[in-house]
């Protein structure tokens, strides 16, 4: 049975039959009430392992108390002693690797698996994920949890979202292939017994990191449905995750923590309990910034009631959310059935995971042996090699010969490391400069590019000075002019710099009280080694503090650094009273660079982003672009070497400029791991053919973009499936050190297929990718869109037949006229190729589906199934604050368009449910501005939940087939009309 809308009657329902299976299992084992057996005693019905994962979670909930079950509904669920329970914890992060517990292998960021193409292969990544965490598991430290909070399938369709690295792809089906194998490979693939429980983050429509907490994301129902579900629904529906997170921001005016459709859709795409749990103080946010309901408890009991099961707030005080939770049981704002389905569900996932199965079930002998073992450094080292992308290589400068041994790698990235938000701790780490001089089995020559400075106070003389040991020192201004007097100045695009302490090899941050040179690297929530060297009209420099926290509301503090002791140290001052310092070129990086390559049979050069700075989590990108410092320095070091291979290592796409066409080859790799060095080298020089393919566009300039807070991927064209413009490389895109010739496209039994040969000299892997175009619509449709791939490898000159599956019903869209899916009857291009801009082979299917029939608004219509509006005056937004979407007017004039409407002979009043402002909403006919045929008139309501009905006659005018436009006033919104 599908599990959908919470019923009164289901729930109870629910409830009877556990207290009468309970009472049957009590009799059978000669058990009594007052009597319990102990609770290792086999009597137990959950923890008898051969029985249904229902009887046993309904056995385990008749013995609970209330107070223990809504325990239970918090992150930190306590342990409960008397019935032998331990203490279990949600979400555990495992986006690329097991993250915050410790040492465990690195795998590639997100979006540099999905990279890959490569389903089997994340499956692997996520099988031995899964296993690190098991093998966590057997200390128990601090954060330990068998309910991992990954994939992250939000789609990327915006590649200034500061959170790009997290997400796969801006395509759903891609999205869906790639989060379903790995949660296949974290779940071990038999759902009822379960290596770990994955969770979905973040439903839905989270794209942005400005205001993340109190933005609306307007999702049109053909949005909503053909693009954000259908990147969550394939996961959900292989029972490759075991729930999904709630996001932080409002979709269509309401919260996601309250977002009814956690229940209503998500719930129906599975038979299995599925636990939903929130973002880290999401449930607070409802009280808070959103201010959406006036007390905690009547948001937990929303929340509960919207399909949420776990709570996330407050770290591990609990206390907080129980008492709300009873609060609302005591005032009637929740029922004790309430609680016990969502305890329900905690618990079938807690069985499922083994946990009260007889030495921790099928999979509870896995221990510490699995994490970083060899096998998984293998396969850290084939998944990073597998997710680089070869964007450009003329003259087949790549791949490189072993016997040119004179190498420089040179670059901010060259010879280090980065982790990200989200990543584990490093348990080794290979540089691209070290993988390929292991590769090469010599030395080469390295620079990181970057200038070392000195500081000098103009007005005094002296230099800025940081502490010389390991641990550091707060940084002061004296007459030393020594190597503590000496910084390296990594700049990494916006102004933004971060200072290293050429004394101890320490970045400089702030401690809430000094800056100190005791930083392995960027890092913390508020990134606190983020400086501006703000150049004033005398050529003097400010020395300005931008960690993340500055840009707070709560922020009061100067920005600037000046000296504020006695001994010099330096401290916050207003910019009045900052120091002015003349900058000190110490070592030019450029000058180190260039002599570094100069005369060398090759030079690398490692470019990109630092994940702490170039957006992450709460920070959106403002520049896609590469540092002004790091284009310099390629251009620098391909004019004194003309065999420059450039790597870009970020995770977004890059608006790379005309250096693009100045390099000979390109090579790109996202933050990749542990083995991003020794990956790198493969590529490099030839034992990895590189097929990694683009899981984005790569725009030429952010103007290609609209909003990053505009979602309707359909009116603003985003994506690839609607974007017009030429990209810089096209989703899909990805060279090889092979070429490959498609042979004709063959319809067949369940799909399509398509002969490729290999037609070079080396054996290599291609993506073939099939997308699909609906050459004539009532809707707007794609310019193309996939819908299946696959990746094969060739030998030289062999020829594979591959079979790509695609359906009649692969191809429905949603019909906003009727709600439901719908393939129409016509012709449908079948494109197939190497990405979605070089298409190989095509034909031309024809489809008996169903015509479109028009518009009928003598039934009830809701308002948020138009076929168009006004951009920049229409929000969709909540109809209630439990369920429902309306559409609301920012200003006057905002309309919206109802195609392709029969009126037969004629409609004589139109009636709508509005609320909010006084004003009005006209009827017109084909047009904005077209003729009036009535208007209807509201005196306005209390609040923006309180409807109600306004009608107007129409005129004569108002038959036959047209395009109906209602024309709303500020302030009016409106959830249903009809035409009669």
């Amino acid at each position: 049975m599908r599990k959908g809308k919470r019923s009164k009657r289901s729930r109870e329902g629910r409830r009877r039959q556990r207290a009468s299976l309970v009472l049957a299992l009590a009799l059978t084992a000669g058990l009594t009430a007052i009597a319990p057996a102990g609770a290792d005693d086999p009597a137990y019905a959950f923890r008898n392992p051969r029985l249904p994962v229902t009887e046993r979670v309904n056995d385990l909930l008749g013995r609970l108390t209330l107070d223990e079950k809504v325990s239970l509904l918090h992150q930190y669920e306590p342990a409960i002693p008397r019935l032998g329970i331990q203490s279990f914890r949600t979400g555990t992060e495992a986006l690329h690797g097991v993250a915050w517990l410790g040492r465990a292998t690195v795998f590639p960021q997100a979006i540099g698996l999905a990279s890959t193409w490569d389903p089997a292969l994340i499956q692997q990544v996520g099988s031995a994920v899964g296993d690190e965490a098991r093998g966590f598991q057997q200390e128990r430290p601090d954060g330990w949890g068998l309910n991992l909070w990954a994939p992250v399938v939000n789609l990327l369709r915006d590649p200034r979202w500061g959170r790009n690295e997290e997400g796969y792809s801006e395509d759903p089906y891609l999205t869906g292939s790639i989060s379903t194998a790995y949660g296949e490979g974290l779940t071990g693939g038999d759902p009822d017994h379960l290596k770990t429980a994955p969770t979905l983050k973040h439903y839905l429509a989270n794209n942005n990191e400005v205001n993340r907490t109190t933005t609306s994301s307007d999702l049109s129902p053909r949005v909503q449905h053909e693009y954000d579900e259908a990147a969550f629904r394939p996961a959900v529906e292989a029972d490759a995750t075991t729930g999904v997170m709630a996001s932080y921001n409002l979709v269509n005016g309401r919260p996601d923590t309250v977002n009814p459709d956690l229940d209503d859709v998500v719930r129906t795409w599975t038979s299995r309990d599925l636990l939903n749990v929130t973002d880290a103080f999401a449930p607070g946010n409802l009280t808070g910034d959103q201010q959406y309901y006036p007390t905690l408890a009547e948001g937990d009991a929303a929340a509960l009631k919207a399909g949420i099961d776990s709570f996330t707030d407050n770290n591990g005080d609990s206390a907080p959310t129980t008492t709300a939770i009873k609060s609302a049981l005591n005032t009637g704002l929740l029922k004790e059935s309430d609680v016990d389905t969502a305890v329900s569900h905690l618990l079938a996932v807690r069985v499922r995971l083994g946990e009260f199965d007889p030495n921790g079930g099928t999979y509870g002998s896995i221990d510490q042996s699995v994490i970083n073992s060899p096998a998984h450094q293998k396969l850290a080292r084939e998944a990073a090699a597998e997710s680089a992308v070869l964007l450009k290589n003329n003259d087949g400068v790549l791949p490189l010969k072993t016997s040119a041994k004179n190498v420089a790698v040179v670059g901010p990235l060259a010879d280090t490391l980065y982790t990200d938000w989200y990543s584990g701790t490093l348990p080794y780490a290979v540089t691209p400069a070290g993988g390929i001089a292991s590769k090469l089995g010599t030395s080469v020559g390295s620079s990181e590019g970057v200038d070392r400075i000195a500081l000098k106070d103009t007005a005094t003389g002296k230099y800025v000075t940081a502490g010389v040991s390991q641990a550091g020192g707060a940084l002061r201004e004296s007459t030393d002019t020594g190597v503590a007097a000496q910084f390296d100045a990594f700049d990494w695009g916006s102004g933004i710099v971060t200072l290293r302490s050429a004394a101890n090899g320490r970045y400089v941050g702030y401690n809430w009280s000094n800056f100190v040179n005791d930083q392995v690297q960027p890092n913390g929530w508020y990134v606190q080694q983020q400086f501006k060297l703000e150049q004033q009209g005398d050529g003097t420099y400010l020395l300005r503090y931008a960690g993340y926290e500055t840009s707070e509301s709560w922020w009061s503090n100067p920005v600037y650094l000046g000296p504020t002791g006695p001994d010099g140290t330096l401290g916050l001052v207003e910019k009045s009273g900052a120091a002015h310092y003349s900058k000190d070129v110490v070592r030019s990086g450029v000058d180190a660079a260039v002599a570094a390559v100069r005369g060398k049979d090759t030079a690398v050069v490692v470019v990109g982003s630092m994940p702490a700075i170039n957006g992450r989590e709460a920070h959106d990108r403002t520049d896609m672009g590469l540092a002004p410092s790091q284009e310099a320095l390629v251009r620098a070091v391909r004019a004194a070497n003309p065999k420059t291979v450039v790597i870009v290592e970020n995770s977004y796409p890059t608006t790379l400029g005309t250096l693009q066409k100045e390099v000979p080859a390109l090579l790109w790799t996202t933050h990749a791991g542990q083995e991003t060095g020794n990956a790198l080298a493969d590529v490099l020089y030839g034992d990895t053919n590189p097929a990694g393919r683009l899981t984005q566009t790569w725009y030429r300039s952010a103007s290609d973009l609209p909003s990053i807070l505009d979602y309707d991927i359909i009116k603003s064209d985003r994506t690839y499936q609607y974007f017009k413009g030429r990209p810089l490389y096209p989703f899909g895109y990805g060279l090889s050190y092979t070429t490959f010739r498609y042979g004709a496209l063959k319809r067949v039994a369940g799909g399509y297929e398509v002969a490729v040969t290999n037609t070079g000299e080396r054996a290599g892997d291609e993506v073939v990718q099939l997308y699909t175009h609906q050459r004539a619509s009532r809707d707007k449709q794609p310019l193309k869109q996939l819908k299946a791939y696959a990746r094969v490898s060739l030998k030289p000159g062999e020829t594979k037949t591959v079979r790509l599956k695609v359906r009649p019903s692969d191809l429905a869209h949603w019909d906003v006229t009727r709600s439901k899916w719908v393939v129409e009857s016509g012709a449908y291009d079948v494109l197939v190729g190497a990405s979605s801009s070089d298409i190989r082979s095509r034909t031309s299917w024809t489809v008996r589906g169903e015509t479109i029939p028009p518009r009928d608004l003598t039934k009830v219509t809701r308002a948020e199934n138009f076929d168009d509006y006004s951009s920049g005056s229409v929000r969709l937004v909540d109809e209630s604050k439990a369920r429902g979407t309306a559409v609301g007017a920012t200003a006057d004039g905002a309309w919206l368009k109802f195609a392709d409407t029969r009126l037969g002979s004629g409609a004589s009043e139109f009636s709508a449910r509005v609320a909010g402002s006084p004003g009005t909403v006209e009827v017109r006919l084909g047009s904005p501005t077209g003729p009036l045929v009535g208007t209807a008139r509201t005196g306005g309501t209390a609040s923006p939940y309180d409807y109600t009905t306004v009608t107007a006659a129409l005129t004569g005018a108002a038959k036959g087939r047209t395009g109906v436009y209602l024309v709303l006033s500020g302030g009016v919104r409106m959830s249903t009309f009809t035409l009669r």
